[in-house]
C-alpha cells in the first residue's frame, strides 16, 4: 500500500494536513526515517573523524563509514572494495576521471566521445579536458528522444579513447543500450564511463557485467543524502591515476621535499570525508535492498505507464521522448512551462521545469525550457490524476 510507503517518509508526515505531491524526483528524492536515524545517530552517538583516532567512537565511525563502501560494492556487484571511491555526487565523480585519467591519458588527436542528451556534468568537464588535451569532443545525435546507433561504428572509432554517456536520460527517460556501447567502445580499446545517476534509482547495476570501467552516481538519487556520490573505477585504472585532489588522507608520506600517495581508495579521498553522508547512503541502501530494487522497477514501471498514457489526453500537450518512463518532460503548445509550475505549485504539486541541465537538447528542440514529472515509490495513480486534472485546469487559466 503507498500509505504503508509514505509512512517511512517524515516530510509526508509533516505537510499530510496539506496538498503535497512530489514529482520531481529525478532532481532528488525524499528521505526515510532509516536513513535520517543513521546521520543523527553519527552527530549525537559517535561525532569524530575517520581513519584517524584510536578511542572508541572514532572507531565506531571509520567502521559505519567504511560499511558502507563494502555495502555499495555488493550493491552495484563490484569485484573489489577498493573500486569505490567517495565523492561529493556523480559531478565530481566525472570531473575526478576528466581531471586525472583524462589528462595523463588523452592527446591531440584523440577522441572523446558523449552523446547529445548528457547531462551538463557529463559535457562541460569533457569540453575543458578537450581543451586542455588537444583531444577532439565528439557526439552521437539523439533524434525523438533515442540515440542514433543505426551506424555506432560511425561515431566510435580507432581515435576513440574515452566514451562518457548517460545510462538514463534525465529529460526523455530513454534507457540506452550501454551494453552495445561498451562492447562496441572495447573493441577499439576505449574506456567507458557510464553516468547512473537515473538508472541506478530503480534498475539493478552489476558492473561487472557491464565491464565498465568508470560509473558513478549520487546518493541523493537513492534515498540518501546530498552531498555524497559514488566513483566505481576497475582497480587497474585507478592505481595508474594521478590524484585529483590533495591534503590529508590521501598521503602515505609527506616530506618538504615531496610526497607519496596512499593506496586505492583513499588516494582519491583528500581531506575529511562527508561521513555522515556516506553512513546516510549506507543507510538508504539497506532501505532498497530490504524493499525489492525490483520491485521498485515494478512500480515505476506501472506509474510511468500510466503517467504517459494520461498526459497524452492533455490538448496541445508535446511530449519529449516515446516511451513509458517513469520520467516525463512535456510542453503544453501556447502555455508557458514557468507558468504551469507556479500553477500547480498553488495545490501543492512539485514539478521541475527549465532546461533540465541540458540545453544542448533544449536547442535541438528549438525551445527553451520543459516541464517534467518523474515519479518515485511513494507515489501513486491518485497524485498523477489528481496533477493532470490541475494542468487541465491551468490551461483554462493561461489560455
Amino acid at each position: 500500500m503507498i500509505s504503508d510507503i509514505k509512512q517511512n517518509f517524515p516530510i509526508f508526515q509533516n505537510l499530510k494536513n496539506q496538498s503535497f505531491v512530489y514529482f520531481d524526483n529525478a532532481a532528488t528524492t525524499q528521505k526515510p526515517l532509516s536513513v535520517l536515524n543513521q546521520i543523527t545517530d553519527y552527530y549525537t552517538k559517535y561525532n569524530s573523524n575517520v581513519h584517524r583516532g584510536i578511542y572508541s567512537i572514532a572507531e565506531t565511525a571509520t567502521s559505519k563509514y567504511e560499511s558502507t563502501r563494502g555495502k555499495i560494492q555488493e550493491f552495484i556487484n563490484a569485484k573489489f572494495e577498493k573500486s569505490i571511491i567517495f565523492t561529493k555526487g556523480a559531478t565530481e565523480s566525472i570531473n575526478l576521471v576528466a581531471n586525472s585519467w583524462g589528462i595523463k591519458n588523452l592527446s591531440p588527436g584523440d577522441e572523446i566521445l558523449i552523446t547529445e542528451m548528457e547531462h551538463h556534468s557529463n559535457i562541460v568537464p569533457w569540453q575543458i579536458i578537450s581543451n586542455t588535451t588537444g583531444a577532439v569532443l565528439r557526439y552521437i545525435p539523439v533524434k525523438d528522444g533515442q540515440l542514433d546507433l543505426n551506424n555506432i561504428k560511425k561515431y566510435i572509432t580507432p581515435e576513440t579513447k574515452l566514451v562518457s554517456i548517460i545510462h538514463q536520460s534525465n529529460v526523455f527517460g530513454t534507457i540506452n543500450d550501454i551494453d552495445r556501447i561498451i562492447q562496441e567502445s572495447h573493441k577499439v580499446g576505449a574506456k567507458v564511463l557510464v553516468d547512473g545517476s537515473q538508472s541506478i534509482t530503480h534498475k539493478k547495476i552489476d558492473v561487472e557485467k557491464l565491464d565498465c570501467d568508470f560509473f558513478v552516481f549520487s546518493g541523493h538519487k537513492i534515498m540518501g543524502p546530498t552531498g555524497v556520490g559514488v566513483l566505481y573505477g576497475k582497480p587497474e585504472l585507478l592505481e595508474q591515476m594521478p590524484p585529483f585532489m590533495l591534503g590529508g588522507e590521501m598521503i602515505d608520506t609527506v616530506s618538504m621535499n615531496k610526497s607519496t600517495y596512499n593506496d586505492i581508495p583513499w588516494k582519491f579521498e583528500a581531506g575529511t570525508p562527508n561521513i555522515a553522508q556516506v553512513i546516510g547512503l549506507g543507510a538508504a541502501i539497506d532501505y532498497i535492498n530490504n524493499f525489492g530494487i525490483d520491485k521498485i522497477e515494478d512500480i515505476l514501471k506501472k506509474l510511468g505507464e500510466y503517467l504517459s498514457n494520461k498526459l497524452k489526453d492533455i490538448p496541445g500537450v508535446v511530449i519529449y521522448g516515446d516511451n513509458f518512463s517513469h520520467i516525463k518532460s512535456f510542453n503544453i503548445r501556447g502555455i508557458n512551462s514557468y507558468d504551469l509550475a507556479m500553477i500547480l505549485d498553488q495545490y501543492g504539486i512539485c514539478i521541475r521545469v527549465g532546461h533540465l541541465c541540458a540545453q544542448p537538447i533544449m536547442e535541438k528542440n528549438q525551445i527553451s525550457s520543459m516541464s517534467r514529472i518523474s515519479l518515485y515509490i511513494y507515489n501513486d495513480f491518485d497524485e498523477i490524476d489528481f496533477t493532470i486534472s490541475k494542468i487541465i485546469e491551468a490551461i483554462n487559466k493561461l489560455k
